[in-house]
């Protein structure tokens, strides 16, 4: 399977993902129920993930990388310093899931939220369609291709 994550990267980059090519980075912070939901029941160990930076001057898919471990309790609603703290959440009844991902590839450019918006081939994708808000979203087997071929063209 295929997902798409959004991502600040002053937060969490493509950048941070190089730098740690063999370490897991902890996708927390998820906090809308659809994407937890997501999260929970549908991403998988081994799923493919393009990295999408959002909220920046440069806003499109960044790079790839890798669901190695799959959901569990996000560690960051229980810690009352996190910025994602929950307290209405409890080790006994979490609310919120994380998963681990690893570096897969670094995009040699950006692919621009513009150029997939002008792909007929990704009119299907919740990311092009207005107002989608979502943090968390699937991919379809084209899309991904249609996506990555997006990148191929100068």
């Amino acid at each position: 399977m295929y997902w798409l994550f959004k991502t600040e990267p002053e937060e969490c980059s493509i950048d941070d993902f190089a730098s740690a090519p063999d370490s897991a980075i902890v996708w927390e912070g998820v906090r809308n129920y659809q994407a937890r939901n997501m999260l929970r029941d549908q991403v998988k160990q081994g799923d493919l993930v393009f990295i999408y930076h959002s909220s920046c001057k440069l806003i499109g898919v960044a790079g790839i990388a890798k669901v190695v471990r799959s959901a569990y309790p996000d560690p960051s609603q229980f810690d009352n310093t996190s910025v994602y703290f929950d307290a209405k959440s409890s080790p006994e009844a979490p609310r919120w899931v994380a998963v681990d991902l690893t570096f897969v590839e670094k995009l040699p450019a950006i692919i621009t939220l513009d150029k997939m918006k002008s792909s007929a081939k990704l009119y299907g994708l919740p990311l092009v369609q207005r107002g989608n808000r979502l943090s968390v979203m699937p991919v379809t087997e084209p899309q991904w291709q249609s996506i990555l071929q997006l990148g191929k063209q100068r």
